[in-house]
Order: C-alpha cells, then sequence, then structure tokens
C-alpha cells in the first residue's frame, strides 16, 4: 500500500522542536484526528532527519491492535527492553490513556532512562490532578486543532501568492496545481462549509465524503473520549446518550450566544426536547454542567468567559461556547444558510488560540467586546462582524472599543469591508486577509 506523504504542520512542529530534549515531556492535545498522531511522525522524521538513529526512536500507538494489552508495570517492561542503552531514546506514545496508570509509567521513564518523551490524547483527562501530581509541572502542553484557513488552502492544493498593486495595498491570488485561479472568497467559503479536519484533504471536498469523515470525529469523539472516558474514571456522570446529543446540537446552534447550565435545561424543556411521553423531566443543573464539562474536555467545544475591563476582574455570569470546528457544526445541524455573524466569530476565536492568545470576552458597562486577546505583554481588543458598511453597523461596533481608555490595540475584524482605515484610533481589517496573515 502506497504511504501518505505528510502534510506539515509547521506551528506545532515547531513548537515540539522548542522543547526537544529538555527535561518537560510533551504533552499534544486537541480532538480526535486533528492531526496529532501526524504530528508525531513529522516530529520523529524531523530527528532522523537530524542524526537521531532509528535504534533511537520508540513510536506506539494504543489503539493499534499490533500493541499488546498492559497495565502500568507491563508497560514499562515492555519499554525497558527497547530503549537504546547508551543513548538517548526518544518515545512517542500516541492515545497513552488507554493504559491504565500509564502515568506512573511515564514518570518513572523520565526517572530511570536518558529519555525524551512526547504523549498524544484526545481527552483533557490526561492532563488531570493525577498527572500533575507523578509530573509536578513538568510537562509542556501543546494544544493542537483543526487546519486554520492558510493551511486548509495549502492541505488541498491551493497556492497563495500575494503581490503589490500599483494603487498601494497588497493583492492576494490563489491558484490550483493546474493554475486555475480562485476567488478568496471562494475558497473561505468552502472552508465555512466543510471546516478544517486535515482529513478531508483525503477525501475530498463532496458533502457526502465530508459528512461521512465527520461522523467518524464525531462518533469516535463522543463514544471514546466522552462515554469510555467515564469507564476509566469509574464514575457515571455521562449516562443518557440522548441527553448528551440533544445538548450537543443545543451548543452547536447557540454557538457565539451567551449560555448557562440552566438556560439550556430551560430551552429544551420549554421546546419538549425532553418530553417523555406526556411528562417532561428537567434535568438537574449539575448534569448538564457535567455533559457540558465532558464536551469540552473532548475538546469538541470550547468555553470562554467574560471579563470586565473596568473592573479588571472575571465575571460568573453567562459565558459562551464555540465549536471546534465549523464543518462538524454544520455536520450536525445540516449545510444551511445563516448565522454568518457567530460563525466568522467562531472561526476567528481559533486563529487567536492558534497564535497563542488567551482569550476572554469583554464586557465595560452594558456593552461587549467580542474578545479581549492577550499574552505576555501584549493586548488586543477585538470586534467580529460581518459587515461594516453601514452607518449604524459601524457606530454599533465601534461604541464599545471608544469606551476602553488604555493604549492597547483595537481592532474591528470585517467580512464585508468596502475599505479599511483606522477610525478613531481603531483599525478596521478585512477578517480575510486577517485569517492570511
Amino acid at each position: 500500500m502506497k504511504k501518505t506523504a505528510l502534510r506539515k504542520r509547521d506551528l506545532y512542529l515547531k513548537r515540539l522542536i522548542a522543547f526537544q530534549d529538555t527535561e518537560m515531556i510533551k504533552v499534544v492535545t486537541g480532538i480526535r484526528r486533528c492531526g496529532k498522531s501526524s504530528l508525531m511522525k513529522l516530529m520523529a522524521e524531523h530527528l532522523r532527519d537530524t542524526g537521531v538513529t532509528e535504534e533511537q526512536i520508540i513510536e506506539i500507538n494504543f489503539e493499534s491492535m499490533t500493541i499488546p494489552d498492559m497495565d502500568a508495570r507491563g508497560f514499562y517492561e515492555y519499554i525497558k527492553a527497547r530503549v537504546c542503552p547508551k543513548k538517548r531514546t526518544y518515545l512517542f506514545f500516541d492515545e497513552v490513556q488507554q493504559v491504565s496508570g500509564w502515568e506512573k509509567a511515564v514518570n518513572a521513564f523520565r526517572v530511570d532512562f536518558d529519555c525524551d518523551i512526547y504523549i498524544t490524547g484526545s481527552n483533557a483527562y490526561l492532563l488531570s490532578s493525577e498527572l500533575s501530581t507523578y509530573l509536578s509541572g513538568r510537562y509542556v502542553e501543546i494544544k493542537m486543532l483543526p487546519l486554520s484557513f492558510k493551511e486548509f488552502l495549502e492541505f488541498h492544493g491551493y497556492i497563495l501568492t500575494e503581490r503589490r498593486s500599483p494603487a498601494g495595498g497588497v493583492k492576494k491570488r490563489i491558484t490550483d496545481m493546474n493554475g486555475e485561479t480562485y476567488e478568496v472568497k471562494e475558497l473561505f467559503d468552502a472552508y465555512v462549509k466543510f471546516g478544517g479536519m486535515p482529513m478531508l484533504a483525503d477525501v475530498g471536498l463532496e458533502i457526502d465524503k465530508v459528512a461521512a469523515a465527520l461522523d467518524g470525529v464525531y462518533s469516535a469523539a463522543v463514544v471514546n473520549d466522552i462515554l469510555e472516558r467515564e469507564k476509566r474514571k469509574g464514575q457515571r456522570n455521562i449516562t443518557n446518550p440522548v441527553l448528551l446529543r440533544k445538548i450537543i446540537l443545543f451548543l452547536a446552534y447557540n454557538i457565539g450566544n451567551n449560555t448557562s447550565a440552566t438556560s439550556i435545561g430551560n430551552t429544551l424543556v420549554n421546546e419538549g426536547l425532553l418530553a417523555n411521553g406526556a411528562r417532561k423531566t428537567k434535568p438537574a443543573v449539575q448534569t448538564i454542567q457535567a455533559y457540558i464539562e465532558a464536551l469540552t474536555e473532548a475538546y469538541i467545544f470550547y468555553e470562554i468567559k467574560r471579563f470586565d475591563i473596568k473592573g479588571k476582574e472575571y465575571l460568573r455570569t453567562l459565558g459562551k461556547y464555540y465549536i471546534v470546528d465549523i464543518g462538524l457544526r454544520n455536520y450536525l445541524l445540516g449545510y444551511r444558510d445563516g448565522d454568518s455573524g457567530h460563525i466568522l466569530e467562531n472561526i476567528i476565536y481559533f486563529e487567536l488560540l492558534r497564535r497563542g492568545y488567551d482569550v476572554a470576552i469583554g464586557k465595560i458597562d452594558n456593552q461587549e467586546v467580542d474578545f479581549i486577546a492577550t499574552k505576555a505583554d501584549e493586548k488586543k481588543y477585538i470586534q467580529v462582524t460581518e459587515s461594516m458598511n453601514a452607518p449604524e453597523t459601524r457606530e454599533r461596533e465601534l461604541s464599545p472599543l471608544r469606551k476602553i481608555r488604555d493604549s492597547y490595540e483595537k481592532i474591528v475584524i470585517a467580512l464585508d469591508c468596502e475599505f479599511i482605515q483606522t477610525q478613531d484610533g481603531i483599525k478596521i481589517i478585512r477578517a480575510l486577509d486577517f485569517c492570511l496573515d
């Protein structure tokens, strides 16, 4: 069988290489099928290219039937028999949470052998207090996401070029392998429709094939990383698969809206979605919260908190949820038009995460700033909107930013913008330019 060439994910590979040969255990996390296994292979390939020998590299995917079932002791003995005795050994463990007590074994490898350790997992339970206890801060998490728009173009064989326009500014041009030219917007529309799961580059952008591929992602994430996770933890919080799916559909439909466990329960009951014959039963808030936490731990949804800009504190009031991949949302809800403003917010939110920002919602007086993006000593206040062409829209988006008195950068990102400019010190930029930056 022909071996598929690995496609580069330089953003994440560079982060791994930065921690190569340090004591820190490299933990790659993210939703199923977002490219974690390929990243491990890319890292092993980088090692071989820089002179590391084959006998120094041990790669194990614990979802493979070729790997025997083992507990922590069996895992330790299995690796002990294979480590390179006189050189550093590089250990790659894919979906390591399949091994009961793996934390003890991994910590023992760090203590007993000259090794550099890389592990992946598709559930935040991997980074639970047990791991923290055994490794006591000696690990670094590399948070992996589906493809950005720019990566989407590269994976699907499109070539982006830029040239200076005689009138000023930069013009972007996209061609395929045959030299056919495409508008940036039409390819962005494809990204919005199908999403950024890497395996779509292999199956192609035909709706039936995409739906089948995303069904596999959804099933694996729900079954393996939520329902099976409960068994591993020895708990029975997630017992109702029907309720789980209802909550998934609710959160997918309401991306970017203020949401709470209480509001979810009320809506499901009011709309008859939890009806049992003639009786409607509202689940406890704690139950719904447990289901939501399971979905965030499986990296299907990400929660974003609210921050009071004047009071300089996080608020306990309603936060928002965004889905990790817009294609997955379309698979769940159906491929239909509408809600493009929140879809754009969703895309920009994850683009900010990819670029290493911590992101919160901003509250100033009774108004809201879509995102406060911070890292190190850098901060940006960001509004996201479909259009900045109508005067009333411009006023609505600029108004909360004008109230912020500090000197950090303030930006409006608009999908449809007749002209880009700076107004009252606030930059107005096109969403497509931002995504391709």
